[in-house]
């Protein structure tokens, strides 16, 4: 009698533990950052017109300094010839990248028609990195941006995007930008990002 009891028992705490709902996983830490870079580029281009670009900027800049890791950026795009340059020479740079970058969304990203920003749940992790999927929906089109991001002590920062979700960002400057570097120095593409800037903020 006591052996049965045992197994009714038994199998009533099996069958309440399995009606009990799954303890909810936390989410990814790289997604907060993409989705936090997100909210403010919305706020930017909502602003649109009446920030203009220089507002726009100014608006995204303390974002980019925050969620993008400028210096790992720019030294994969500068090419192997990074490791050459002093130190002042190398914060010019990353000065500059990070200008360019928050112009460049400044830029490209200058009015609100009803667009969202949608980031996929999933993350994807390669090794020390991970990878967040997410799309742009417009009326017309639906464009995806997958960004990789990488610890930087108790953050997840931003070191590259894939642009339509497979076309390196940092693998495209790298071709330009390495070249640059051997015939110019870090001062010729300095200058180079700089007239990028100054253009997007016209």
């Amino acid at each position: 009698m006591r052996f049965a009891f045992a197994r009714i028992a038994a199998l009533f705490v099996l069958v309440f533990a399995s009606a009990l709902p799954a303890a909810a996983q936390s989410p990814d830490p790289a997604i907060a950052t993409v989705q936090h870079f997100y909210d403010t580029l919305l706020a930017s281009m909502k602003g649109g017109k009446a920030l203009g670009s220089q507002g726009r900027y100014a608006k995204l800049k303390p974002e980019i300094d925050q969620d993008f890791d400028a210096n790992t950026m720019i030294k994969f795009a500068a090419g192997p010839d990074w490791s050459n340059q002093s130190p002042a020479d190398q914060k010019a740079l990353t000065d500059a990248f990070a200008r360019m970058t928050a112009a460049q969304y400044a830029g490209n990203f200058d009015s609100y028609s009803g667009e969202k920003f949608v980031v996929d749940p999933n993350v994807t992790v390669r090794g020390t990195d991970h990878y967040v999927s997410s799309k742009l929906v417009t009326k017309e089109q639906t464009v995806a941006f997958i960004y990789r991001l990488r610890q930087f002590g108790s953050q997840w920062k931003i070191i590259d995007v894939l642009l339509d979700g497979s076309i390196s960002q940092i693998a495209v400057y790298r071709s330009d930008y390495s070249a640059t570097m051997k015939s110019g120095g870090a001062a010729a593409l300095v200058s180079k990002i700089n007239a990028v800037s100054d253009k997007a903020l016209k």
